[in-house]
């Protein structure tokens, strides 16, 4: 396969570099046999899918020394983002979390850390870690995760304008509720939207699914595959973010080719009728 065409790149919230609007996800990674998970990434490092998300939660730290390996000789392109888990966020849990997360993936510093969901602890103690963090150069920004609505302008509220990077939120075809009211939010606070699980579960995408036979149509009429069809729509056009997981080359490389993609206006219409918005998610804090 030829290289995919260069994938847009859009500001990451404060961040001063611009970050590829498709990367690569890495949930439950430690699944697949290890040396293709690895050749997999790499394959994505080289077709320019070079924001990478991983977290500690992830197969118990295997998945970050998978992704550890896999970018030796790539990190210095390379957009990286971990995840500290709920229970670990005090401010001293958030700080060894991170020196843990560092030590798995052999590096100096993330691009960004995440708190993967909202905490039982005061989020003030994980934002005061992540500041610390980030004053010590081991992380370069910070956001959070499966943030909605109310939760969004608390952390905005407690860290300041224009420190919280992202929001990492589940985002498909068939589950569309952040569009009520989350990637708003975000946008008002100069937040970027991150959707992962593209493809969860994969029903909406078969042919006994009447959106499903529509996403097949279109992928059929421009030679491409339903998934790349999704990406396309999620992301490439409506300015979020998505990290699809791909285990083995011949996905990573259809994962990619959807920056080539390009939607008409009709489909796009199309497609929004077909997978019509849900409710919003519930905020948590």
């Amino acid at each position: 396969m030829k290289p995919a065409d260069p994938v847009q790149k859009r500001p990451f919230g404060p961040h001063a570099d611009a970050v590829p609007w498709l990367g690569q996800g890495t949930w439950q990674l430690e699944q697949a046999p290890r040396d293709g998970a690895i050749a997999a990434l790499r394959r994505g490092f080289e077709l320019g899918l070079v924001h990478v998300d991983t977290a500690e939660m992830y197969g118990d730290g295997r998945v970050e020394e998978i992704v550890g390996e896999a970018i030796e000789g790539f990190r210095e392109r390379l957009f990286l983002v971990s995840k500290v888990l709920p229970k670990n966020a005090t401010r001293d849990g958030t700080i060894a979390a991170c020196e843990r997360s560092l030590r798995r993936l052999g590096t100096d510093r993330l691009d960004c850390y995440l708190l993967h969901w909202p905490s039982s602890h005061p989020l003030e103690e994980t934002l005061r870690a992540f500041d610390e963090l980030e004053r010590a150069g081991k992380i370069r920004s910070f956001g959070v995760s499966n943030f909605h609505a109310g939760d969004i302008d608390a952390a905005v509220g407690l860290a300041g304008a224009g420190r919280v990077a992202c929001n990492q939120v589940r985002y498909h075809l068939d589950d569309r509720g952040i569009e009520r009211d989350d990637v708003a939010r975000c946008a008002k606070h100069g937040i970027a939207v991150v959707g992962y699980s593209p493809f969860e579960g994969e029903s909406f995408l078969s042919r006994r699914h009447a959106g499903g036979r529509l996403v097949a149509d279109i992928a059929a009429a421009h030679g491409a595959t339903p998934r790349r069809v999704a990406l396309a729509f999620l992301g490439g056009f409506r300015g979020v973010f998505q990290i699809p997981k791909a285990a083995s080359l011949a996905h990573v490389e259809d994962n990619a080719a959807a920056a080539a993609l390009h939607l008409s206006d009709d489909e796009m219409r199309r497609l929004d009728a077909a997978f019509p918005v849900g409710p919003a998610p519930r905020a948590r804090l």
